[in-house]
């Protein structure tokens, strides 16, 4: 690999040439966060991202119970969501200051997997909760499995979704009143509703039946020009947070750049020569 990785509350694998694993290992504790993995995860996504020997990456949670419970309600009990009345300074307005980096942190690092040059295929089985529904709503691909349950957990804590979920998820399931009977209720749902709605793309029998898939579909990835595929990635994220016109306009110049690439040649060619193409690393 080009870049050193040693991981800590993280397993890191590369099952297929360019694909790389990453396992959420906390299954003691149904893989819950506390603040020292998100911090982690972002900076091994962002590494991963600039890795010339990754073309696409999976996320999955160790264990059999959880891809993960959400946040580690304990640890942030003693951090982020302390009782404010115990804390020093008793100044509202300096208090909501140092909220807002702490929050502003949090969402960045989950919006690390949206921003990642490599597509990011998230597997989830098991307890898949608050935190793991904003997680997965910023990969690309969400594949779960039969024994998966859901929810947008965070009214049951006393707050509102912050870290991406209530931003992300309407635009990715097109339907405004079913988030809001999900987050408004924090009621469970499961893979059939969930693939109904678009939220997942695939549902598999069991966790190893859905890392199979997501190596299958990762290494197809790998397999294009990541010229194309980062391209690609960079284009539908920003066509849908802009008008048509705007998303035309930048695909203008960005492939100005891009259609200048070997890469097409090497397809085109692979093509009709009816061979398998390769392309140089990225």
């Amino acid at each position: 690999m080009a870049s050193d990785y040693s991981p800590k509350h993280f397993n890191l694998t590369f099952p297929q040439e360019y694909v790389a694993h990453i396992e959420i290992n906390r299954p003691n504790q149904l893989n819950a966060f506390f603040e020292a993995m998100w911090l982690e995860l972002a900076s091994l996504i962002t590494k991963l991202s600039v890795d010339p020997f990754v073309r696409s990456i999976i996320i999955s949670g160790a264990g059999d119970k959880a891809f993960t419970a959400g946040l580690d309600v304990k640890a942030a009990s003693q951090g982020l969501l302390s009782d404010p009345s115990t804390t020093k300074d008793s100044d509202p307005a300096r208090k909501a200051a140092h909220l807002r980096r702490e929050i502003g942190t949090f969402q960045e690092c989950i919006t690390t997997i949206e921003k990642c040059e490599k597509p990011v295929i998230v597997v989830m089985h098991g307890f898949s909760f608050g935190l793991a529904i904003d997680l997965s709503s910023a990969a690309d691909v969400r594949f779960c499995t039969r024994d998966v349950k859901f929810a947008v957990k965070e009214v049951d804590i006393g707050l509102a979704a912050d870290v991406g979920t209530l931003s992300r998820l309407p635009k990715i399931v097109g339907n405004f009143g079913w988030v809001k009977d999900v987050a408004l209720t924090a009621r469970v749902f499961g893979p059939e509703e969930a693939m109904r709605v678009g939220f997942v793309s695939r549902v598999f029998e069991s966790k190893s039946e859905g890392i199979k898939g997501a190596i299958e579909l990762a290494s197809l990835m790998a397999s294009k020009s990541p010229v194309a595929v980062q391209g690609t990635k960079e284009l539908l994220n920003w066509s849908r947070d802009h008008t048509v016109q705007d998303g035309l306009r930048y695909t203008t110049i960005w492939n100005s750049a891009a259609l200048q690439t070997s890469d097409v040649q090497s397809a085109l060619l692979s093509g009709i020569q009816k061979r398998k193409p390769t392309f140089e690393k990225l």
